[in-house]
């Protein structure tokens, strides 16, 4: 009877073991970080497989052609095969903006050495802000050159990239026009394809920290 008990005993050890591995695979496979899709201002997740036909139609990021800090041309073709962070901002916003400078150099100080990850911050008052000014701007915030691009240009270009293409403003439903000054604290993460794939909040350490987390599930994906 001893003999039997120690039988059955071993058996029901060695099934809750297997149980136990499967749950554990299972749910290692459920909770597999991936990261959604945005094509509108509601910034409505779309959950797809990075090939699935939905993304042949699906909204990137146009053709662009703007000036940086060191008076290079910057255009998609820049960022081709890149992982970037984008915000808008001005440089002599007395709010939000230095904030935001501040939190994104987290995220170029994460990404110093690695090629694969950019930071472009578009001027929304390029009128004043010239290539000298944005020199001297990125000089006094310790702004990486080659790796963080402060962008000015055409102002239609800015404002129609900022409201039709990265979807920045929170004002939903409201038409505005490039007669309205674009300001937000808005942080937008794009992929390698010129697909957007999370937005942040630019003035929260925590939202810069979690963006650091998403480009690192990117990079695992490439």
């Amino acid at each position: 009877m001893k003999k039997y008990n120690s039988v059955n005993k071993l058996s029901i050890c060695i099934l809750a073991l297997v149980l136990f591995g499967c749950g554990q695979k299972e749910k290692k496979a459920s909770t597999e970080i991936v990261l959604p899709y945005y094509n509108e201002a509601t910034f409505t997740p779309h959950w797809l497989a990075k090939d699935s036909d939905e993304l042949n139609d699906f909204h990137q990021i146009p053709e662009f052609s703007l000036v940086n800090q060191d008076g290079e041309t910057i255009t998609k073709k820049t960022l081709s095969g890149k992982i970037y962070v984008t915000n808008f901002f001005f440089t002599s916003c007395p709010g939000i903006c230095p904030k935001m400078t501040t939190n994104l150099r987290l995220i170029q100080d994460a990404f110093l050495h690695d090629d694969d990850v950019l930071l472009l911050s578009h001027s929304v008052t390029p009128d004043f802000d010239s290539v000298p000014i944005l020199k001297e701007y990125a000089q006094k915030k310790n702004v990486e050159s080659g790796k963080w691009h402060l962008l000015t240009g055409d102002r239609d270009q800015i404002y129609s990239l900022g409201r039709n293409s990265y979807f920045v403003e929170e004002d939903l439903g409201l038409e505005k026009d490039n007669d309205d000054f674009l300001h937000t604290e808005n942080v937008i993460l794009v992929d390698q394809n010129g697909f957007i794939r999370g937005i942040y909040n630019g003035l929260n350490q925590a939202s810069m920290t979690q963006l650091i987390e998403d480009i690192q599930t990117l990079k695992s994906k490439l």
